[in-house]
């Protein structure tokens, strides 16, 4: 069912004015660009604030915006799991163990640093499974702005995913990581001035949260909508999940899987200035999320009782242009598209970003052609990303399959970043384990959750809903990922210990100078203190609503 909204030539000139601005920060950050490292990772020169909230914004695209809202109206307030346990702690461990791995290596990709531990063969691995999950991720961040182009402001489809895809490919092509970075930080805050207003009308609209609780409990999802916990020990909930899913499946194998191994956010880390700041960088961004559930969720749920047909003529995914449609006024509505369109282009541009360094270091570089200047690689950069996004319009149209595009992205996220978090944690922790273990336990994972997926949609086997067989992919993808890697580690050779200093735990390289800087000593510095911090205001968010 299409969904259009009444906009002016207020809520256009706002918008044309965000692209204008988006557009002159890549003009800007193109002079800064004179060498590789600048175009893929800054330069190593961002401080953490920047860094932290470009890292946040980075994935606040459509999986944040759309996917969760859609989630809060499918299931309620259980979707807050992917927040209080699906992100921060998961976040703190990147912060507090694995960055110092990651930045003091001074490697440029995830799996350039696969190389170094494990070899070639599990860098390409990776590095094409990579690739090929940014490119499908992204086609779901341009499906969505073309959604909001089409639906909204009435462009067609194909005009709406050409214009968009333009604006992202030129900003990223002239300024590189830079121009992500900057246009991620000015996002953040669009979004939130076109999300808030959103929430507070919305929550008006049913009475404040003692209404909307009252209004969802009336609904299909009953008393299960309104709490987090009730029901995980037999699957009695709206999203049929049991809590061995949910803290096994969704808190750790694939928070940590996404969030400690997925390229697109690690490089916001690697272009701080030093090892602190790459260590804050994600502990930062754990704060704003822990709050973000306000934004997305909430209004799920307040579409879920406005409009009796979302679900069954209405697709989920339409929750947060619904509300928009009928809540917001002029000029306040202009901010609000614009927000949508600031999410869905940073989410994409993350995405973008991430192949194109992946497949410049890691594919061309490091197995097609070696040993040319550096001016060529950033040419080759530049070329990949053009071939990305055209790549993603293509991929959009798969996005578009399905009602909620969360399921879609979780199923992506279970086959790629589950299967990754198993070999990477094994081998920071396990020195013995051996080169080609690296290798044949990834392959295995991904390939047991491919399998995984198949046979529920086959219907061989039941796990419920799709987001539930997701849960338990990833479980299944991380298992058999560790059972291979330790029987292969037991038939082959490892390698040497003096390979791998600075890149397992317990063999540090001494030969590394500290890159401490004056202030990185006082308290509101410490990654260990706010990331402590960060998991106890989570833990007091699931107390306030349990």
């Amino acid at each position: 069912m299409r969904v259009r909204l009444d906009v002016n030539l207020l809520d256009y000139l706002l918008v044309a004015i965000y692209f204008a601005t988006v557009l002159g920060i890549g003009f800007a950050a193109r002079k800064r660009i004179t060498s590789s490292l600048d175009f893929f990772l800054a330069g190593r020169g961002l401080p953490a604030w920047v860094t932290g909230l470009a890292f946040v914004s980075a994935n606040l695209g459509a999986i944040e915006i759309l996917g969760m809202a859609a989630n809060g109206a499918q299931y309620g307030v259980m979707t807050v799991h992917y927040y209080w346990i699906g992100a921060v702690p998961a976040m703190v461990f990147l912060g507090i163990v694995m960055m110092p791995f990651y930045y003091r290596s001074k490697v440029r990709s995830v799996p350039e640093f696969l190389r170094r531990r494990f070899n070639g063969a599990t860098q390409l691995l990776n590095a094409i499974t990579f690739a090929i999950a940014q490119i499908l991720i992204a086609g779901v961040n341009l499906y969505a702005l073309a959604l909001v182009m089409e639906a909204l402001l009435g462009w067609p489809l194909p005009v709406s995913v050409v214009i968009s895809a333009v604006i992202v490919l030129t900003y990223i092509t002239l300024g590189g990581l830079s121009s992500a970075i900057y246009n991620e930080v000015l996002q953040f805050f669009v979004i939130l001035a076109g999300l808030i207003p959103l929430t507070v009308l919305g929550l008006m609209k049913v009475g404040g949260i003692g209404g909307l609780v009252e209004k969802v409990r009336q609904s299909p999802l009953g008393e299960g909508g309104v709490h987090t916990w009730d029901g995980l020990a037999t699957g009695e909930n709206p999203m049929q999940a049991h809590w061995i899913g949910i803290v096994f499946g969704l808190g750790f194998v694939l928070s940590f899987g996404y969030w400690t191994t997925n390229f697109a956010e690690v490089q916001r880390a690697l272009s701080a200035r030093n090892t602190n700041a790459a260590r804050l960088t994600p502990i930062i961004a754990a704060y704003p999320k822990i709050f973000i559930p306000l934004v997305t969720v909430l209004p799920g749920m307040i579409a879920l009782v406005l409009f009796s047909d979302l679900g069954k003529g209405q697709a989920y995914n339409n929750a947060i242009p619904l509300l928009m449609r009928d809540l917001l006024p002029n000029g306040v509505l202009g901010i609000a598209v614009t927000g949508l369109l600031a999410s869905f282009m940073a989410g994409m541009a993350a995405n973008i970003s991430g192949f194109n360094t992946v497949f410049t270091n890691d594919i061309w570089q490091a197995h097609l052609v070696r040993e040319r200047d550096d001016d060529y690689y950033v040419r080759v950069g530049r070329i990949a990303t053009v071939v990305g996004v055209a790549m993603g319009v293509g991929t959009a149209f798969i996005a578009a399959g399905y009602s909620n595009i969360m399921n879609y992205l979780q199923a992506l996220f279970s086959f790629f970043n589950a299967p990754l978090f198993a070999t990477f944690i094994i081998g920071l922790f396990w020195r013995r384990m051996t080169p080609w273990a690296g290798f044949w336990g990834l392959l295995a994972g991904t390939i047991a959750a491919f399998v995984s997926y198949i046979l529920y949609k086959a219907g061989y086997v039941d796990f419920g809903t799709e987001l539930n067989a997701s849960f338990w992919g990833a479980g299944l993808a991380f298992a058999v990922d560790v059972v291979v890697s330790v029987v292969v580690t037991l038939v082959t050779t490892q390698k040497p210990e003096a390979e791998l200093r600075g890149l397992v735990y317990g063999l540090s390289d001494v030969t590394l100078e500290d890159d401490a800087l004056a202030g990185d000593a006082r308290w509101y510095r410490s990654p260990m203190l706010l990331g402590v911090g960060a998991l106890i205001l989570a833990a007091v968010m699931y107390g306030v609503i349990i």
